[in-house]
Order: structure tokens, then sequence, then C-alpha cells
């Protein structure tokens, strides 16, 4: 049973917080792309289907099908924009969870920003692996249970040119992800909950030439880890020290949603 003591020191944990925000000694970072039909996303080729772009309907704009309000239907595809993926999104995981089942104590956590950005702005294939993540620990310490590992590429610097972010030529897509063994270090060796990325997907653009194919998703995905794409403003983030916020929505049946994502980190005193 839970004593008065233990209550009050959960209480006054979270008044700390309360009062850090209205104070300015916990700043809210928002990492999450704006959402509208000019969103970057995915493009597959070929014969494969692509989802559609996002876009609002129109149903009432103070007028007679409304003359008080003013509302549309949302047309979107679940994997548009800032988005997680679920494990029921990929054949690994599709016995998983779908979208709706993940666990709320599973979407907030530390944050863990590694920055590569020096690396993908030399070679836009550039391919995160193991040994960065253990130089990033001989730094910070082991990574968390639960944590988020945030792989900042300075991708989101792209984000507003649909041709610079998803960066085709002839040979496909290019843009940084994750090696075969990071991938798969990540997924059952690690204890996060799961990764987040700037780019279009949590793979790299040419991950389909991969063994197995799209890493990322295979091996994340099919041992009940997410994803999290397009992100924003990472380069805000201290490596250690915020705690991530992924709300999507709890779409039953859902392969992924949209989502608004936020960090907190300390601030300072206004």
């Amino acid at each position: 049973m839970e004593t008065s003591t233990n209550i009050g020191v959960r209480q006054g944990s979270l008044a700390q917080v309360l009062a850090g925000l209205v104070a300015g000694r916990i700043d809210v970072i928002d990492l999450t792309t704006r959402l509208s039909r000019n969103t970057p996303t995915l493009d597959l080729p070929e014969p494969f289907a692509n989802l559609i772009d996002f876009s609002l309907e129109e149903v009432s704009a103070y007028n007679s099908p409304g003359p008080f309000w003013k509302h549309h239907n949302i047309h979107t595809g679940e994997h548009i924009g800032t988005h997680v993926d679920a494990p029921v999104h990929w054949i690994t995981g599709r016995g998983g969870k779908d979208v709706a089942q993940i666990e709320p104590t599973r979407l907030i956590g530390p944050a863990l920003v590694l920055d590569v950005s020096a690396e993908a702005a030399a070679d836009s294939d550039f391919l995160l692996d193991i040994h960065h993540i253990r130089t990033w620990e001989e730094t910070y310490g082991p990574l968390p249970e639960g944590g988020w590992l945030l792989i900042r590429t300075g991708w989101d610097k792209r984000s507003q040119d649909r041709q610079r972010f998803l960066n085709k030529d002839k040979h496909g897509p290019h843009s940084p992800g994750l090696t075969v063994e990071c991938a798969r270090w990540i997924a059952e060796e690690s204890s996060l909950s799961g990764i987040g990325v700037e780019t279009v997907g949590i793979d790299a653009g040419a991950a389909g030439g991969q063994h197995p194919p799209f890493p990322a998703h295979h091996f994340l995905l099919g041992n009940d880890k997410y994803g999290v794409t397009s992100l924003q403003n990472l380069d805000q983030l201290p490596p250690t020290g915020a705690i991530l916020i992924v709300a999507p929505l709890p779409i039953v049946g859902g392969t992924g949603s949209p989502a608004r994502v936020f960090a907190l980190k300390e601030g300072q005193t206004r």
C-alpha cells in the first residue's frame, strides 16, 4: 500500500515540474513537422502503392452547412509527416501491437541525442553503426531502459524542400539510416523503447538493398520497439537529460499514426 509520505513525494515531484514549466526552468521543445498538403512524404517506386498525402476537406465554414462553426474532414495516410511506426506495420511484427495498443509508458522516456550531422553532411548514405553508439556511451553512460535514441543528422533542415528531403536520383533515394548490425543490436540487445529520426522513414533511403531489406523496420518492429520519423529541432536538445513525449492517435488496428512529439529539457529562469 502506498504511504502518505510516498504520495507526498510523488505529488511534490509533479509540482516541481509544473513550477519549472511556469518559471521557464523547463523548456518545451516541439519536435514535430507541421502537417499540411505540402509535407514531404515517402514516395515508393512502382509497382508498390503509396499512401495519400495529407489534405483537409471543408465541411462548413460559418455558412449554411454550419452557420456558427468551421470544421473539416481529414484525409491522410497513417505514415505521413512526423509519425509513429507500430509493430504491426511490418511483416516481422504482424502479430504485435497496433498503435492503439502501445502502452503510454513506452511513449514517454529519456531522450538520448546522438549527433552524426557532420557525417551525414559528408555522405547522404551515412549509416549509424554500433561503434557510434559505444563511443557516445563512453561519454554519456549506458543507454537507459525505456529511452529513445534520437539520431540527429541535420536532415530536418531539408524538410521544407521535398526534392532535397527525399533526395532521389536515378539510383533511388539517399538519406542516412542504420547498418543491419546496429538495427539488430538496438532491437535485440538494448533496452530502448525506440528510435527517432529526422528523415522520412526510420531506415536509410537505400535500405531496400540491405540484407534483410529495411533492417530498422525488420528488427525493431519485430521486437516490440518503435520508430518516430520526420523530427525537427533535435539541435535544441542536449545529448542527455531531456524527456521525450510521443503522442500518436490511438487508432484501433492502426499500423501507425501522425504524432505530436515534444521534449522537456532544462531551461533558463525567465
